[in-house]
């Protein structure tokens, strides 16, 4: 479905540094001659953005963003495993969980594909060092995956995902959270309960505006410390180089 394709591109584009909440979408004239469609195929892709909440129309006036459903964007996306793999670190994936189900609507919903659509499920605990760093949920569409196993699972999904199925990572989306282990999360990640513990959402997206990848992780705040370097651009200087 174009239009649905449309939709995703454009939700990509809203999340952007170019959009604030409040601006104004271009006219449905504008984009229909920008992605080459009818005015009523960008109608029904901003139907979608309204249904997802992200935009909204004001009569007489416009479409405008209404939220942003992306936390925080870095400028360079790189993968658990190769990021431990760089600092010298031995990683150990164990997988608990692997099977395919019909996607029940929140997944559904993050990754943008039809209710009950085939979904692969994991569940994988992630040990640094021997020791139970990270315990991930993952939803991933099998019509993109139909190759995934155990044993991909058991390596890197970035290298399975680029590598073997040929398909480009353009970004992901985070949400972090602080939160307390609860007695299931304690015994997996071999801690006490109520220990501080790290909630990240992810959502991976290809260069095509395909969702690939939807995680629920769960990381232990006394061993994990996340580091953010983040460019001040100035408007007087745009093209401003990082210190060296």
């Amino acid at each position: 479905m174009i239009y649905k394709s449309i939709a995703d591109k454009l939700r990509l584009r809203l999340n952007s540094s170019d959009y604030s909440v409040g601006s104004p979408l271009p006219a449905e004239k504008v984009l229909a001659q920008e992605f080459g469609v009818a005015r009523m195929t960008i109608r029904k892709a901003t139907d979608l953005l309204v249904a997802w909440g992200l935009v909204e129309r004001r009569h007489g006036s416009g479409t405008y963003v209404a939220r942003k459903d992306v936390h925080h964007e870095t400028t360079n996306l790189t993968g658990f495993v190769e990021v431990l793999r760089q600092q010298g670190k031995t990683v150990v994936s164990k997988v608990l969980i692997f099977e395919m189900m019909p996607a029940p609507p929140a997944i559904a919903s993050q990754l943008r594909i039809p209710l009950h659509t085939q979904i692969y499920f994991s569940r994988r605990i992630r040990y640094v060092e021997g020791k139970p760093l990270m315990l991930e949920d993952s939803y991933m569409p099998v019509k993109l995956f139909r190759t995934l196993s155990v044993a991909h699972l058991e390596g890197s999904k970035f290298e399975y995902i680029e590598n073997e199925c040929g398909i480009t990572i353009s970004g992901n989306y985070e949400s972090l959270a602080p939160v307390l282990a609860d007695k299931q999360l304690a015994l997996a990640m071999n801690v006490a309960e109520q220990t501080p513990l790290l909630r990240i959402t992810s959502l991976s997206y290809s260069d095509s505006g395909e969702f690939l990848n939807y995680s629920v992780m769960f990381r232990n705040a006394r061993d994990y410390q996340v580091d953010y370097h983040l460019r001040r651009i100035h408007p007087d200087n745009p093209l401003a180089h990082s210190p060296k």
